[in-house]
């Protein structure tokens, strides 16, 4: 019987010698701003894409040139927490290196555009030097791992931001190739004086994602990732987490053997026992995830096709114990309170809304300025939200007249003066950069939030927080399919729209029309938006309702996402 055929990317990561392969011959070579396919597979595992400006295509293939080729460099931020001096030290490589902007990802993390292939090198070992890095921030490994930045809690902030930053470090490759390309590390002189004990020769099937929430708060989407942990307070003590898992958001249009999954709760553990149930989930999709189909090798597919009691079952046999059972816990959101609060230590928090995650100088909107000149101040913290906002943490009382002062004069607007659809939007980049964009998404929700402000100033729903996300492609990095409303992009300016997710990203939507114009949008949704404004119950959601008024069928896991069943 002949050994069955892995997927291309395996037989990568094998040749590569621990990721190195051939990248850091291939950066020196002038004469393109490219590197090779390979080379772009295993370049993620260092943190950068290649991309190019595909807004310049056409008339780059025109004059016969080679596209504009670009890298983006994604920062870890563990739990989103950065310092001022790291905040600065990213808006300084922007302008040096990038597009003059940075973005803040869905997942909590910095993102840098526009690098050419020459500036890579200094880029990254310029991140280096402010105590942050970009290794693991993309590839078949774990990646950044996100932390609720809920200011309520401070004492408990505190805690779960060290699980989450300890759960980073601990999964963090083990390679040196990493420091040999980039900060001029020593070379090691074989492959066997290396090895990656959590991670294997050959890594991960695919990416893994990995969450710490604080109820009720669920604004990093834990029903979206691969694991998650949940915190459980009891008596303003941190006693444990929940532990979820197989959650993912990716799929294939036409292909009804991708879709997105919730993650399932199946058990609890302490805070001390979190870092070896964090390495056995790991390991346990290491050994029995899919190598064959890279769009059947994520955590969830895994544990779709054996079951929930099965994966239990593994992971409980390679802790040697077994999980404790699952706790009591309640979400009731996952987005973001804007503006000022206090914490019961005296610190004040502010929350800005940052459209897109974008932060970027606009004629009249100096919003990098203005963020620059608060972190040239501020001796607290930046946290970075999963709703690509950011929060001005633990300002002092002597402090806050100050940024209150740069929040004026910048036009830092704390929110309150947009509607609260716009607050609750999420989009990825898209095009013009990435490579899989079908549509808009970044440039565009914007824009259609404004057409559709005026059909929910209309009806009354200004004030009346409804979650709405938008991807160009169908792989969901702005988490989608659990949004009450949601767009995947089919086409140029065409859209699958979604309805009825849960308020607090604890329910898949369904489809409730597939590849509508960008100009038919506002026509579709304005009488779904009308009737809801009528009919709603007391306290009833967006997501909710829809459900129960019979515009559209609940979703279950599986295949059946695809169908449009309204």
């Amino acid at each position: 019987m002949s050994e069955q055929k892995l997927a291309a990317n395996e037989y990568i990561k094998i040749r590569s010698n621990f990721l190195r392969g051939t990248l850091a011959e291939e950066l020196t070579d002038v004469s393109t701003g490219a590197i090779s396919e390979d080379s772009q597979q295993l370049i993620k595992f260092h943190g950068s894409y290649m991309q190019d400006d595909r807004d310049l295509r056409a008339d780059r293939r025109k004059h016969r040139l080679e596209k504009a080729y670009s890298f983006m460099i994604r920062i870890r931020v563990p739990g989103g927490v950065s310092t001022p001096a790291q905040w600065l030290a990213t808006d300084a490589l922007c302008e040096k290196y990038g597009n003059h902007d940075f973005k803040l990802t869905t997942r909590q993390a910095f993102q840098l555009h526009g690098v050419i292939k020459s500036n890579l090198k200094r880029t990254i070992r310029e991140i280096n030097q402010v105590a942050m890095d970009t290794i693991a921030a993309c590839g078949d490994v774990n990646r950044n791992v996100m932390c609720n930045p809920n200011p309520f809690l401070s004492e408990i902030h505190a805690a779960v931001l060290k699980v989450s930053q300890d759960i980073s470090q601990h999964l963090t490759p083990n390679t040196g190739a990493y420091h040999e390309i980039w900060l001029d590390g020593e070379k090691v002189v074989t492959s066997e004086q290396e090895e990656e004990p959590i991670y294997g020769k050959t890594y991960l099937p695919r990416k893994f994602k990995i969450t710490v929430a604080v109820p009720p708060s669920n604004d990093v989407d834990i029903y979206a990732n691969d694991l998650s942990f949940i915190a459980i307070v009891e008596k303003n003590k941190l006693v444990g987490f929940n532990v979820a898992v197989g959650g993912g958001m990716g799929m294939t249009h036409g292909n009804e053997e991708t879709y997105p999954r919730l993650a399932d709760v199946i058990g609890f553990c302490s805070v001390e026992q979190v870092l070896q149930v964090a390495e056995q989930v790991v390991k346990v999709q290491r050994d029995f995830g899919c190598r064959t189909d890279r769009k059947h090798a994520r955590l969830k597919y895994t544990i779709q096709d054996h079951g929930v009691d099965w994966f239990l079952g593994k992971v409980n046999d390679y802790l040697g114990w077994d999980l404790a059972p699952v706790r009591a816990f309640q979400f009731d959101n996952n987005g973001d309170r804007y503006g000022w609060v206090t914490d019961p230590a005296g610190n004040s928090h502010l929350t800005l809304f940052i459209e897109g995650g974008r932060v970027i100088d606009r004629p009249g909107q100096p919003m990098r300025t203005g963020l620059k000149e608060i972190a040239k101040i501020h001796t607290g913290d930046f946290r970075l939200t999963a709703n690509q906002n950011v929060i001005i943490a633990n300002v002092s009382a002597a402090q806050r007249p100050l940024i209150e002062q740069l929040v004026e004069q910048y036009q830092l607007e704390d929110g309150q003066k947009r509607s609260t659809l716009r607050l609750n939007a999420l989009a990825c980049v898209a095009l013009p950069t990435c490579a899989l964009s079908l549509a808009e998404a970044e440039r565009y929700l914007p824009v259609l939030i404004t057409e559709l402000e005026d059909t929910i100033e209309s009806v009354g729903l200004r004030h009346d927080a409804i979650t709405i996300r938008m991807t160009g492609c169908p792989n969901g990095c702005a988490r989608p399919y659990i949004a009450e409303i949601g767009f995947v992009g089919r086409g140029p300016d065409r859209y699958n729209v979604y309805l009825g997710g849960g308020h607090a990203g604890q329910r898949l939507s369904k489809l409730y029309k597939a590849d509508v114009a960008a100009d038919e949008i506002k026509a579709l949704l304005a009488p779904v938006l009308s009737r809801y404004a009528k009919e709603r119950n007391e306290g009833e959601k967006f997501g909710d309702f829809v459900i129960r008024a019979g515009i559209i069928a609940a979703t279950v896991q599986g295949a059946d996402f695809h169908k449009n069943l309204s």
